[in-house]
């Protein structure tokens, strides 16, 4: 009855291709109807130039499948890849890294002025729906003016900010109370998935006061669960300390490389200890491949003595450099170097692969789960190009 359902072969060989080589959505579908290798790729048994899917309906899929069903089709590719012999576990290396959201600097001054903006957007709303006879004071003229103009200047001085931050404060402040009081009057006349985001999003714009109110009365520069975007209130600075990116604004995750492959064990958006997540990403080895590790290798951030007697315990060789002195440590020491060598060739390749060719140097999905699918996806396609290049080889030979 009805409509018939889009084959799943189509719409997962879709989403492998859009994230293999970077296409957006619209123009993934004009390369579907344009290429017979991807129509091939995707379940296609004659070549067609029209019939095409929408590509809003990718975006509804993504919405509908959730993260869950991204993780059991990585779990039945993994399986595919172990029947024909393309994945050969042994050993383990494993890194933590954050792969950026695709949102804009926050600056205090340009995050208040957002806010600012969103609230006066819904309670001109507001009055034109329902005819509000009384007109809202928000000023948006005169605090766009003041804004431009403080933003047009190249250099702003320590006091030019501070001020900047108590005029938006005050702006926002107003409107926050106006937004209020219309919600209340006129919250009874909206539909019930319109009054769960205004109260959600209220709720948010609220909390950003309190800590920029926080931050500009106090003078300090840190705040708990500090949020930096509006749209993604989720995300969290995440301090890396790297060169020439001190901070970086995304999901920060623990990644596993087993020959030559690379798979997520844990995605958070705070800016958790790595460290103590060593045993739950062997857990998840022995879950894909049935066995522990033969060795397990990551930075010094995984070589505490905690670690150390776990991996004693379950029998797996640490690639960490030995505590204390004597001819164990001397005999350590060389397999220990060549572990570490390796570690940061293969783990660090295999990251800034995975930024640079496939999409996870910014995560574009805004959508519930959004950040997992996006790394998965983007892992997947990784895998599969990886998988592809040892056929290659293996037939060349």
């Amino acid at each position: 009855m009805g409509r018939p359902a889009k084959d799943s072969r189509l719409i997962c060989g879709l989403l492998i291709v859009k994230h293999a080589e970077g296409y957006p959505d619209i123009r993934l579908i004009h390369e579907y109807l344009e290429n017979p290798y991807v129509q091939a790729f995707c379940g296609e048994d004659t070549f067609k130039t029209e019939g095409g899917i929408n590509p809003s309906l990718l975006s509804k899929l993504r919405k509908k499948l959730g993260p869950g069903f991204f993780a059991r089709f990585e779990r039945e590719v993994l399986c595919e890849l172990q029947t024909s012999g393309l994945i050969k576990p042994g050993e383990h290396l494993l890194d933590a890294t954050v792969f950026p959201s695709d949102i804009t600097f926050p600056t205090d001054a340009g995050f208040l002025n957002k806010c600012r903006q969103w609230t006066v957007k819904v309670i001109l709303a507001f009055g034109k729906r329902f005819d509000v006879k009384e007109k809202a004071r928000t000023y948006c003229r005169k605090a766009q003016k003041a804004y431009l103009g403080f933003q047009k200047k190249r250099r702003k001085t320590r006091r030019e900010i501070n001020l900047m931050r108590g005029k938006l404060l005050r702006y926002l402040k107003r409107n926050i109370g106006q937004f209020e009081t219309l919600a209340a009057e006129y919250a009874g006349k909206l539909k019930a998935y319109e009054r769960e985001f205004l109260k959600f999003r209220l709720k948010k714009v609220k909390r950003i006061y309190a800590q920029q109110y926080e931050l500009w009365r106090t003078k300090a520069r840190r705040v708990k669960e500090r949020i930096v975007s509006l749209h993604a209130p989720h995300i969290r600075p995440i301090v890396r300390g790297k060169a020439g990116r001190n901070v970086e604004f995304g999901a920060k995750c623990l990644l596993s490389w087993v020959d030559g492959f690379c798979f997520l064990d844990k995605l958070g958006f705070d800016a958790y200890n790595e460290g103590e997540d060593l045993a739950g990403s062997l857990e998840r080895y022995k879950e894909r491949f049935g066995h522990y590790p033969a060795s397990s290798t990551g930075d010094g951030i995984f070589g505490s003595r905690a670690n150390r007697e776990h991996l004693k315990e379950i029998g797996v060789r640490g690639g960490y450099k030995a505590l204390g002195r004597g001819a164990a440590v001397k005999e350590n020491r060389a397999w220990y170097l060549r572990q570490h060598k390796k570690r940061a060739s293969r783990m660090e390749g295999i990251i800034g692969l995975g930024k640079n060719r496939f999409g996870l140097d910014r995560v574009k999905y805004r959508i519930a789960g959004g950040e997992e699918m996006w790394v998965r996806l983007g892992l997947l396609a990784m895998n599969l190009s990886t998988a592809m290049r040892k056929m290659e080889a293996k037939a060349a030979a």
